[in-house]
């Protein structure tokens, strides 16, 4: 074979590679597209069937219970452990560089913020996406591959109204109560640190937190708590009622729950910060 012969196999198999790789990537693309488009009809569907059934006086209160108090037991102890580092690392961080700029009177402001406005949001999605998600995306895909599912729409049962509109009240209930405490223990621990390591006075903490953070701050991460966890609980569904083929598929709908979850209130998380900061810039109050 030739020189010019190789090189135009070569050249070939390299573009062919090329073609697959896009390919490849554009079929991924669509893929998620289409998830994230399903997963938001199912939202879509739930919200319409629960206002339907609140009006009609209807809702499963008991079932929205039994799941929120679930969720609870799974995320409480995980929200305490991670918001007590939180703080802490917050608190030393911020504290350092402030020490450095000679304002320790900021600490209080700067942790106390970065907790409220980042930090516990997305330690919420977090856990109600690691824990929350990868339960609720297992249960629902064990009983769609032992065709639980499949038997309710027989019966004429709507799996929606009857699985999945109890989880995304019980996610939307537990999501604002997640956030609280974490900011509760984040704030603490951040204090206890600043007090007896930085040498910051009690006073002066709650002076400069209480100047920078508002009562809007505290609202608008209510809010994003709320928005992660109706995004995680409705791509938990999708993916829990979409398992297929046995065991390992109900595994592969908790990992993709789990991974598509995260990432997506990361992107969002992202989105909303610019907005915020947009309209709502950092201010006395």
């Amino acid at each position: 074979m030739s020189t010019v012969e190789k090189f135009e196999r070569a050249e070939t198999t390299e573009l062919s590679g090329t073609q697959i790789l896009r390919r490849n990537f554009g079929e991924t693309v669509l893929s998620s597209l289409g998830t994230m488009g399903r997963s938001l009809r199912i939202g879509s569907d739930a919200l319409r069937v629960g206002s339907g059934d609140i009006l009609r006086m209807r809702f499963p209160v008991h079932e929205t219970l039994t799941q929120a108090w679930f969720l609870i037991r799974v995320t409480a102890l995980p929200s305490v452990l991670m918001a007590i580092p939180f703080g802490v690392i917050v608190s030393a961080q911020v504290g350092n560089i402030v020490s450095q700029l000679g304002a320790d009177s900021m600490i209080g402001a700067a942790g106390g913020l970065g907790v409220i406005k980042q930090g516990a949001p997305l330690a919420t999605a977090m856990l109600l996406g690691g824990a929350g998600a990868a339960a609720i995306a297992a249960d629902l895909g064990a009983r769609t591959i032992r065709e639980e599912v499949d038997a309710m729409r027989v019966m004429g049962v709507d799996p929606v109204q009857r699985l999945v509109v109890p989880r995304i009240a019980a996610m939307m209930l537990v999501a604002p109560l997640l956030n609280t405490l974490i900011i509760f223990i984040g704030i603490a621990s951040g204090f206890a640190v600043a007090v007896t390591a930085l040498g910051v006075t009690p006073g002066s903490y709650w002076q400069s937190f209480g100047s920078f953070t508002a009562p809007i701050d505290i609202w608008v991460s209510l809010i994003k708590s709320l928005i992660f966890g109706f995004l995680v609980v409705v791509i938990a569904c999708q993916r829990g009622l979409e398992a297929k083929g046995g065991p390992r598929g109900v595994a592969d709908g908790v990992n993709a729950a789990v991974v598509m979850s995260i990432a997506s209130v990361t992107v969002l998380n992202t989105a909303i910060t610019q907005v915020v900061t947009m309209f709502i810039p950092v201010r006395m109050a």
